[in-house]
């Protein structure tokens, strides 16, 4: 539903002109809250008209459009026909009952709709935003039958700390009296250029008219031009199901993960795997609101470090919203949880955690669009470490600004930069880091 969040937001307002016969006060006031973006003070204004002035083309669309932005899409249909009845022309009106119609699921008479308005002359902007509405009906289709849809991925870049270390060359060690230990170089921060490639193969296809099957599997690499023992490579796959009902779709999933270091003397099998599931609900409040929760459970294995070895219990929250006609898509969501050790005497290794994270996506022009995104992370770890004679804590932000670029369809290039820092009360756990990175990516 995202995707099609995003969508709504290219797909300008773009109102008539009113004549001067019809651009009395109320009107030309709807007018312009529509323009400045607040359906919901246009609605007020002209709802109470409605019997009275319905069947006037003019106010008819100013209230379909208020209703539609609304998420009232029955009321916008019912007023926008009004508006086709008089003027079947009207490629503008044709356009929102389209997108009405597209919100009520009927996905056909949108799809009808949108290519009537297709023979029309429109904006530029405005036929790039049918097109992706018109994509989006079919990856819906695509919904209702057997796909298999897979990428390509290949980039370059630069890391200033490829193995997330600290910056310091030495440490005092308190469980030693507080001498000082010089670190080696490879436990010290180290910078490098990198080039990354990968792909991933998706399958999904429905079971009933509400339940559907998919599942997807993916690679990713990371090779450092010259420190070879941080390269880093990974594989991801899950399998599961989703339920529909109405606004509403309910997702369970198995998933798992296996992250590699290229250090095969110090890791000789996967530095870490992971394998578990999560429970997702969803659920659109309108068109431009959406809000979910998620319980998330996985095992976390480190084959050549058993102490390190936990349970991970998550839940959270999110809600997005899309500032129509055309503003951003922006959302922010909540979690909680811990990392339950395996054995009382790894405790160490074992933490409770809670973070915030939050986003946003907007549309420049028709080919480009900027994101970014923020996470906060807050840790404290269940047992003193023997070392430092102390409970570690830890801050993790994390920070990324980027450019999403589609010459043409199903490519896109995405040049971004990111920023992590942790905090920690333990140092040998601080560190910064920058990456900055422009990737390449061919849909099939």
């Amino acid at each position: 539903m995202r995707y099609v969040t995003r969508i709504a937001l290219a797909l300008s307002l773009v109102a008539f002109e009113l004549s001067p016969s019809a651009a009395d006060d109320v009107l030309v006031q709807a007018r312009q809250q529509l323009d400045n973006g607040d359906p919901q003070a246009a609605y007020s204004l002209l709802v109470p008209l409605s019997s009275t002035r319905a069947g006037d083309s003019e106010f008819d669309f100013l209230l379909g459009s208020a209703a539609l932005d609304l998420g009232k899409y029955t009321e916008a249909v019912l007023a926008l026909e009004r508006v086709l009845a008089v003027e079947p022309n009207n490629a503008i009106a044709r356009t929102q009952i389209a997108r009405a119609y597209f919100y009520l699921k009927e996905t056909e008479t949108a799809k009808r709709e949108f290519a009537n308005v297709r023979k029309q002359e429109m904006p530029p902007e405005v036929s790039a935003s049918i097109d992706r509405f018109m994509d989006a009906i079919q990856r819906i289709e695509d919904t209702q039958k057997t796909t298999i849809n897979g990428y390509v991925l290949f980039g370059f870049g630069y890391d200033s700390n490829v193995n997330s270390a600290t910056a310091s060359s030495s440490v005092a060690i308190p469980a030693f009296g507080g001498q000082i230990f010089n670190l080696t170089a490879t436990s010290q921060s180290q910078s490098d250029g990198f080039f990354a490639f990968g792909g991933g193969l998706g399958l999904s296809g429905p079971i009933t008219n509400r339940l559907s099957i998919f599942g997807n599997i993916a690679y990713v690499n990371k090779t450092n031009f010259h420190e070879d023992d941080f390269n880093t490579y990974a594989y991801d796959a899950n399998l599961g199901v989703s339920y529909k009902v109405e606004r509403d779709v309910f997702t369970l999933g198995a998933q798992y993960n296996s992250f590699y270091l290229d250090n095969t003397q110090l890791y000789p099998d996967a530095y870490r795997n992971a394998a578990g599931g999560v429970l997702q609900w969803q659920h659109d409040l309108n068109a431009g609101n959406q809000i979910s929760a998620y319980v998330q459970y996985a095992q976390l294995r480190f084959p050549s470090m058993s102490p390190m070895d936990v349970n991970r219990s998550v839940a959270g929250v999110g809600y997005a919203r899309a500032f129509l006609p055309n503003g951003p898509l922006v959302y922010f969501g909540g979690y909680g949880g811990k990392e339950q050790e395996l054995d009382v005497q790894d405790a160490q290794w074992g933490s409770d955690l809670y973070g915030a994270r939050l986003g946003a996506q907007q549309f420049i022009g028709e080919k480009i669009s900027v994101f970014m995104n923020a996470n906060a992370e807050f840790r404290k770890y269940h047992a003193e470490d023997p070392d430092f004679l102390e409970t570690r804590k830890d801050k993790l932000y994390t920070a990324a600004l980027g450019l999403i670029f589609v010459p043409k369809k199903a490519v896109q290039i995405i040049p971004e930069i990111s920023y992590t820092k942790n905090q920690s009360n333990i140092p040998i756990y601080q560190f910064d880091r920058w990456v900055g990175q422009v990737m390449f990516r061919q849909d099939m």
